[in-house]
């Protein structure tokens, strides 16, 4: 009953929209929606989130849970993918992401459910920060000045290239 009490809102406003295309985003124009924009919103559990994504792949702000800590993201070919977290522990999230008219749907990529509806703020007027603490990416995924690489384990490493 609990569940339904919190994605109800969420199937209002779906309703009440008039009906609409929707346009399915690829990985380029996932980049260039978020990119240097806040993108914030409500998980279909009840939960509010705000993250701007800085252009060096850093996202800043709150997942819904705590504050980001070593949060960071990207974009692949179809979907946006977010690292949360140490190496060590790290917890990766990766969504497809269609827009209607100004309302950003994030489905998780694993099973296509929706995970969160989302707005896109211009620019950082949260301002969003890093608290001044050293931020994380191992080079994985940002486009900063690359931190000294270590040991990933086998089941990380990528295959090898076919000859």
């Amino acid at each position: 009953m609990r569940r339904l009490l919190q994605v109800l809102p969420l199937a209002a406003l779906a309703a009440a929209s008039p009906a609409q295309a929707v346009d399915q985003l690829d990985g380029p124009a996932i980049r260039r929606a978020f990119e240097g924009n806040t993108v914030s919103g409500r998980y279909t559990n009840g939960g509010v989130f705000t993250e701007y994504h800085h252009v060096d792949g850093r996202a800043l702000g709150h997942n819904g849970w705590q504050p980001n800590r070593d949060a960071c993201w990207t974009t692949r070919a179809s979907d946006v993918c977010y690292y949360y977290g140490p190496q060590e522990n790290r917890t990766v999230h990766c969504f497809t992401v269609e827009l209607s008219n100004k309302l950003y749907v994030l489905r998780n990529r694993s099973n296509g459910q929706i995970n969160a509806l989302a707005s896109i703020e211009p620019g950082n007027p949260r301002s969003h920060g890093d608290g001044g603490e050293p931020w994380h990416c191992d080079g994985l995924i940002s486009r900063a000045k690359p931190q000294p690489l270590t040991p990933r384990p086998a089941a990380l490493r990528a295959p090898p290239a076919d000859r």
